[in-house]
Parts: C-alpha cells; structure tokens; sequence
C-alpha cells in the first residue's frame, strides 16, 4: 500500500545514506524501523521456535552415549 509521510530534509537525507550504505532501499529501511518500533520484527517470530530448540527433544528415558547414537546407524 502506498502513502505519504512528511519527514524533515535532514532526516530523510540521513536514512538515504543509510539504506545505501546497507545495500538496501528506504522503504526496506522504513519498514525495518517499524517493525522494530512495533515490536513484529523477525526474531520476535523465532522466540517460540528458538526456545523448543533450546529444550531438546524427549525420545524416551534412557539418555545415550556419542558412540551409542552412532552405533544405531
């Protein structure tokens, strides 16, 4: 969706630069800054994936050695 925002010469100038410097464009820059701001960036959605990694998987009671893993191949 377009629209329109006013924003001061210098800032605008500022955030061109930036996003130049970034190899990106403005509007991926404007929209990083919001979903920074709103709190919808990607890593907010990896929090819940991240932290079932971290847990581990239970695949029964009997923890196994290295060489017992390896032997199951």
């Amino acid at each position: 969706m377009k629209t329109t925002i006013d924003l001061p010469e210098e800032m605008l100038h500022r955030a061109k630069v930036l996003a130049a410097r970034q190899h990106s464009t403005l509007k991926e820059l404007v929209i990083a800054g919001l979903d920074h701001v709103l709190g919808t960036s990607a890593s907010t959605s990896l929090d819940a994936p991240l932290g079932r990694l971290r847990q581990g998987l239970h695949l029964g009671n009997k923890a196994m050695s290295r060489d017992e893993i390896h032997a199951c191949r």
